[in-house]
């Protein structure tokens, strides 16, 4: 879906929807208090955040996963497969796999460490365990509560922060800010704190940890050249300001829905009007895994990796983690 204007500010129509948004909540809140959360027999860490997408949770994810392998330890990645058809539990095989089976989340992860996606989050974690990961870095899930979490990370873009601080569908808060803030053992802040969140956070007394999206270095042969950009995910926004971060001309753009799944005929449009501008088309890590296959050798490929400004901080907060998986 494409997330309505309307939920980065206050409009009639946050104020129309608030009721709904409000029942929204106290649904999630009756889930929660009817379910028993298990414990997986090996340490979980949840990489999640409080609005619906485009926070940069994948990346955060795969940026915790490192400096847990860094630190010697087996990580395994827990995924829902959002978009995918495959329930699980099951481990992603990208030669088998494709976008539609488990989601474009699921393949990016599968391309780090061994990823496995299941809808009901307690089998997939009992199913990492027995394969033998040491530690699971669960994509999403912040709002399940089936498992319990060791760690808890909430991702926070910069840039947009809360919205509009309303509720789905008012606005684009999964839950109250407060109690979502009060059950995480770090908000992760990304990009430049431009939505006002860092003393919002500091007054719920939770660790601020600071990381910014940075382009891989086989992107850098992009600067100075003609680019048409586009992008399906939660804020194309951000895409496009790596691009100009790395120096591209970006002579035209194109926002998706988030997960939007590319057709053939959209994809040799925007090769075709790329040809006529003198322009390489450009996208995300996360929409090329959706592009048809016989497309993928026309369009450039622009990663990114997030970059903790303190890396030592995120391992304290792991410490409790890594000491239960050595003993």
């Amino acid at each position: 879906m494409r997330a309505p204007e309307f939920w980065r500010r206050q409009t009639a129509w946050s104020s129309l929807l608030d009721p709904i948004g409000r029942a929204y909540a106290a649904t999630g809140r009756v889930r929660a208090a009817l379910t028993t959360p298990w414990r997986a027999p090996i340490p979980v860490i949840c990489v999640g955040n409080l609005v619906a997408g485009g926070a940069g949770k994948t990346p955060t994810a795969i940026g915790i996963a490192a400096l847990l392998r860094e630190a010697g330890r087996g990580v395994h990645f827990l995924s829902r497969g959002y978009g995918g058809r495959l329930g699980g539990p099951m481990r992603v095989d990208d030669a088998v796999h494709g976008v539609d089976d488990v989601g474009d989340e699921a393949l990016l992860l599968a391309s780090v460490a061994p990823t496995w996606v299941s809808r009901d989050r307690r089998q997939g974690a009992a199913a990492a365990a027995a394969a033998g990961a040491d530690v699971i870095v669960m994509d999403d899930g912040f709002q399940n509560p089936s498992l319990i979490k060791d760690v808890s990370f909430v991702v926070v873009d910069g840039g947009y922060g809360f919205g509009n601080r309303r509720l789905i569908p008012a606005g684009p808060l999964r839950e109250p800010i407060g109690r979502g803030l009060a059950r995480a053992t770090a908000a992760i802040l990304i990009g430049r704190d431009d939505a006002t969140c860092a003393a919002h956070i500091a007054d719920h007394g939770l660790p601020l940890l600071c990381a910014r999206l940075a382009p891989h270095p086989d992107s850098h042969d992009l600067a100075g050249k003609a680019v048409f950009a586009f992008a399906g995910i939660g804020l194309p926004e951000k895409f496009f300001a790596t691009l100009s971060e790395i120096g591209c001309r970006v002579v035209a753009r194109r926002s998706f829905p988030d997960h939007h799944p590319f057709t053939p005929d959209e994809i040799m449009a925007i090769c075709e009007e790329a040809t006529s501008l003198g322009a390489l088309p450009v996208t995300t890590a996360k929409d090329a895994v959706r592009l048809p296959a016989e497309a993928r050798l026309m369009v450039k490929v622009v990663r990114v990796g997030l970059i903790f400004e303190d890396p030592s901080a995120v391992t304290r907060l792991l410490r409790p983690v890594l000491d239960r998986v050595r003993a």
